[in-house]
């Protein structure tokens, strides 16, 4: 495929950050433009697609050899000094 002429609309920021670009790396607009094409389209291509994350449920319950039926009782055990 040879050169491809198209007219694209650039946001204020993106026209000032090439000018500058060009100015410090003296190349042309058309070498600034294409080379920070290529960055950002191969930097896509090189992301890794983020692993599934998964949750894996445990078994919720209170503590061996105690019950939810006294509910005092438990806040105690809990606040006691041999628990901190």
């Amino acid at each position: 495929m040879g050169d491809v002429r198209t007219t694209v609309t650039l946001d204020d920021d993106l026209s000032i950050m090439l000018k500058q670009e060009m100015r410090s790396a003296g190349k042309s607009f058309r070498e600034t433009v294409n080379d920070f094409l290529r960055l950002g389209l191969n930097a896509r291509r090189a992301m890794q697609p983020a692993t599934k994350f998964v949750v894996r449920p445990k078994p919720m319950g209170p503590p061996p050899g105690r019950s939810y039926d006294n509910v005092e009782e438990l806040l105690d055990w809990l606040d006691s000094p041999i628990r901190r």
